[in-house]
């Protein structure tokens, strides 16, 4: 029985190709825990961002809904559709309750210094008591509009 292991030569050539390929993972291991990083920021913001949208699309879509004779406007826009009073019939008794604030039908939205705020109660876009639900040290909001779409009715055959 013939044992024979490897030549000094072939062990040089084998820890030479080990060595090059240690050395590309090295150099492409921190590459793409980079990208990574990158990719979970970028998700983490998509993800904040539409949790946002998403809350005053909810609101919007409450907005004007009344079992009764509520007074003035379920939507009112202003600032150019930066600030909006969305307004509904939360307990379906037939009017927009004002007060207290905690059991207020209305629901303010604005952009200030660079975030989104909102405020249960409002009645107008100024004045303080305002609540941040964007962090503008992580997301500084840049832009928020909400515009007026108005679209015609269906028509019946």
């Amino acid at each position: 029985m013939s044992r024979r292991g490897f030549s000094l030569a072939e062990a040089l050539i084998a820890m030479a190709i080990g060595s090059l390929l240690l050395m590309g993972a090295c150099r492409f291991l921190p590459a793409l825990q980079r990208h990574i990083l990158r990719q979970g920021e970028q998700l983490a913001l998509e993800n904040e961002l539409w949790q946002r949208v998403h809350a005053v699309g909810k609101h919007l879509q409450r907005a004007g809904y009344c079992r009764g004779a509520c007074g003035g406007a379920g939507l009112e826009l202003a600032a150019g559709g930066e600030c909006l009073i969305v307004r509904w019939d939360a307990n379906s008794n037939g009017r927009w309750e004002t007060s207290p604030a905690a059991a207020a039908e209305s629901t303010g939205f604005r952009l200030h210094d660079g975030a989104l705020e909102t405020l249960r109660g409002a009645s107008d876009c100024r004045g303080g008591g305002w609540e941040k639900i964007t962090n503008p040290a992580a997301i500084v909001v840049t832009r928020f509009s909400v515009q007026r779409q108005v679209t015609p009715a269906s028509r019946r055959s």
